[in-house]
């Protein structure tokens, strides 16, 4: 839409207002437009999320916009409120919806060496794999994404083992430390019906966990709820009776040890670190968690002290419940406990 403009006429004893400066072409020095007051740089760019982006993460939207730009610059200028969603702070692991608009400010484009390669033989244990969905076994000590100082992450390197793939999106996490089964779509169409089943929680969800302590119940239901950032330390997760977002995780006694107990923990929703802070806060800390757990305790397991060497945190995503998203078939899957972990057990059960 245009600006009408009205002539102003000469007043007596005062100059004549000056017309907008216009470039001029030729060899001369081209006057530009007069500059327009804006609050933002002129490279910041405004873009509105379409349909088919609906559900992806803010992280990976803005991975897939800004080929070129280091991932861990990306991360940054999420952390520090640069780019903004509705106006509004954002995450990077924000869910967008359809009509979102993204402020994204600058952001320098790295040169090919400031990413390392991703090294061969990449690709992880595949469970299940057709035209929709990729399930994939996770070791421990591999982060789901890249980025916070961490080069590359399965999604990474199921990527780059995979280049001609058109299109591949991680369905959930799984914590860097946690190893198990992890859920990949490869068709928009199943990504976008995956989420909303996660959020109908129909997506059933089971971990093994090793937690130190004198477990009694059989089966108990866990309902705190949990809130991140301000109020607690940074970056750690806690339980938040007035402000958080509700949890539900179900424990079930698998074995009892004389200083640990085994549980299979159901996730009813997906918080972050969920089973960690729910355990911890009930006083049951999983073994090895080096963030929420009990520190001299995971140091005398990892020097030996109860059988073998454990220097891993002792959660494992074994079982995975669901419909097909596209065919509705129901489908299960499931994975072993990790070598490591299963030898940490036996030892316990011949003490």
């Amino acid at each position: 839409m245009g600006v009408e403009r009205k002539a102003v006429p000469a007043q007596p004893g005062r100059p004549r207002p000056r017309p907008p400066a216009q470039a001029v072409r030729g060899r001369g020095r081209a006057a530009g437009p007069a500059p327009r007051a804006s609050a933002e740089p002129p490279a910041v760019r405004y873009v509105t999320v379409g349909l088919e982006f609906a559900g992806q993460r803010l992280d990976n939207f803005l991975i897939r916009l800004s080929k070129g730009v280091p991932k861990s610059h990306i991360y940054q200028v999420v952390r520090s409120g640069q780019v903004r969603i509705n106006g509004g702070r954002a995450t990077a692991d924000q869910r967008l919806a359809a009509g979102d608009q993204i402020r994204i400010p600058p952001m320098r484009i790295g040169s090919q060496t400031d990413a390392p390669a991703v090294p061969e033989g990449s690709m992880l244990p595949v469970v299940f794999e057709d035209e929709h969905l990729l399930v994939v076994d996770k070791p421990a000590g591999v982060a789901a994404h890249g980025g916070s100082g961490i080069s590359f992450g399965v999604i990474e390197r199921i990527r780059a083992a995979r280049p001609n793939q058109p299109f591949l999106e991680l369905v959930h996490r799984l914590d860097r430390d946690t190893s198990g089964l992890l859920l990949l779509a490869k068709s928009r169409r199943a990504l976008l019906q995956l989420h909303a089943m996660l959020r109908e929680g129909q997506i059933e969800k089971h971990y093994l966990t090793l937690v130190a302590g004198r477990w009694l119940n059989d089966r108990q239901h866990v309902k705190l709820a949990l809130s991140r950032g301000a109020g607690g330390p940074a970056g750690k997760v806690r339980v938040d009776a007035e402000g958080g977002s509700a949890s539900h995780t179900v424990f079930e006694l698998r074995e009892r040890f004389e200083q640990f107990a085994l549980l299979d923990a159901e996730l009813r929703t997906g918080r972050m670190h969920q089973i960690r802070v729910h355990l911890t806060h009930l006083r049951f800390p999983i073994v090895g968690d080096d963030k929420y757990g009990d520190f001299e305790m995971n140091r005398k397991v990892a020097r030996g002290e109860f059988g073998p060497r454990l220097s891993r945190m002792f959660l494992h995503a074994w079982r995975v419940r669901l419909q097909h998203p596209v065919s509705s078939e129901p489908i299960a899957f499931t994975s072993p406990l990790p070598s490591e972990c299963e030898a940490f057990l036996e030892a316990l059960r011949g003490a």
